[in-house]
């Protein structure tokens, strides 16, 4: 069974004033499907736009929205909430975030609940910013970014498109997938330790048409590749994918090329993998294609027999000469270290990963466990887990190496 890496984290959701506000709701949502704690902060400004009974109705926990209470004639108990929160959470997440409590936190200050409860964490703080095109892209608020970053935080950056306003732009709030990723990210002990990496990664099957109609394929989902690609991009990595048909979603800022052949799969990673450090071929290539391909559907009657098949090219084994570092898939199902180690040789890799295929693990599943094989002679195995903790073990393996 898939272990559910935020059962039973402590999570800080902190909220400020932004119409995008409303998307918190669902942000507590998921990480209580995830199996997390959450406890809420406001901003002043916050509750403008969703009223405290709404998280709390959600979190299951009171919400803080103030850093006294408002008659201090009647209530004279309160203790420090701000060092028993601190001490609670496993992580803090502020979002949205606007360009005030940015900016209030860049520069120290600590003036409501939320900016007092910051200047107390003891846990990593991410920080997911939302403001219109115009005011996102101020200089001062991208330095102020860039600041809560090289102080050790994690900003989760924001998104180009529609915003409230009417005008297309950068400044929406990321991608609620993307931001509980990066969550479970921090929380496994990983960070964006490939800044200045550049990953180039095949992923999905391919497909190779025998008529207009039909084709041969295989069973990938190109999930394990799309995991790779988006981790890798989490964790700071400039990614290129060249994905065969899928129905994964990567993160917009990830440049994707599709294609449907091998042939195709080939011509585009040649191209590609001039431009990057590595090349990490997740993808399954179809080991034969038709010889031809007829122009009119087959009719039934005419038979399949007359197909003759032609093999595809090897892309791994036909790459030669590159300063980029090899990384490739194997999937055996028998004697499979050896065809593993073999293959490693063969085809000049750095690595490769052994996919082993159960019901709950390779193909078409959100899980897996592999063996990785290094050019050392060193190997050693990953027990069943999420494809997206798969990804970042393999990424952290890849970084030793580039």
């Amino acid at each position: 069974m898939e272990k559910n890496n935020l059962s039973g984290k402590k999570i800080l959701l902190g909220v400020t004033g932004c119409i995008a506000a409303y998307k918190s709701c669902i942000i507590i949502r998921e990480l209580k499907k995830r199996g997390a704690q959450v406890k809420v902060v406001l901003t002043p400004s916050a509750m403008e736009f969703i009223k405290p009974l709404t998280f709390s109705t959600l979190s299951g926990n009171q919400v803080v929205v103030s850093t006294f209470p408002e008659e201090q004639s009647k209530e004279t108990s309160l203790n420090t909430w701000h060092i028993d929160y601190a001490r609670w959470a496993d992580l803090m997440l502020l979002a949205p975030a606007t360009i005030n409590t940015i900016a209030k936190i860049a520069h120290g200050f600590a003036d409501n609940a939320l900016t007092t409860l910051v200047s107390a964490l003891r846990c990593p703080l991410v920080v997911a910013p939302a403001a219109d095109v115009d005011m996102y892209n101020k200089p001062i608020n991208k330095e102020n970014l860039e600041k809560l970053e090289k102080a050790g935080h994690y900003v989760i950056y924001a998104e180009t498109g529609e915003l409230a306003s009417g005008l297309e732009g950068e400044g929406r709030l990321a991608d609620i997938n993307k931001i509980l990723d990066s969550i479970e990210l921090i929380l496994s002990g990983f960070s964006k330790d490939l800044i200045g990496k550049k990953i180039l990664v095949s992923a999905g099957p391919t497909y190779e048409d025998i008529d207009p109609v039909r084709f041969i394929g295989n069973r990938s989902s190109g999930k394990m590749g799309y995991a790779v690609a988006n981790a890798a991009f989490l964790r700071g990595a400039n990614v290129t994918v060249v994905s065969g048909p899928s129905s994964q979603i990567l993160y917009p800022e990830i440049k994707l090329f599709k294609v449907r052949s091998a042939i195709e799969m080939e011509r585009k990673i040649k191209t590609e993998l001039v431009k990057n450090d590595v090349l990490v071929m997740a993808a399954a290539v179809s080991d034969f294609r038709p010889a031809s391909t007829a122009s009119g559907k087959i009719k039934k009657a005419e038979g399949f027999s007359k197909i003759k098949l032609a093999a595809n090219p090897d892309i791994l084994s036909s790459i030669k000469a590159t300063k980029s570092k090899l990384v490739g898939f194997a999937l055996e199902t028998d004697n499979e270290d050896k065809n593993a180690k073999k293959k490693l040789i063969e085809k000049g890799l750095d690595m490769i990963i052994l996919n082993s295929v159960s019901k709950d693990s390779g193909f078409e599943v959100n899980t897996n466990r592999v063996t990785i094989y290094k050019k050392d002679g060193k190997h050693f195995k990953i027990p069943l887990q999420s494809k997206f903790q798969v990804a970042n073990k393999i990424l952290t393996e890849i970084k030793k190496i580039l």
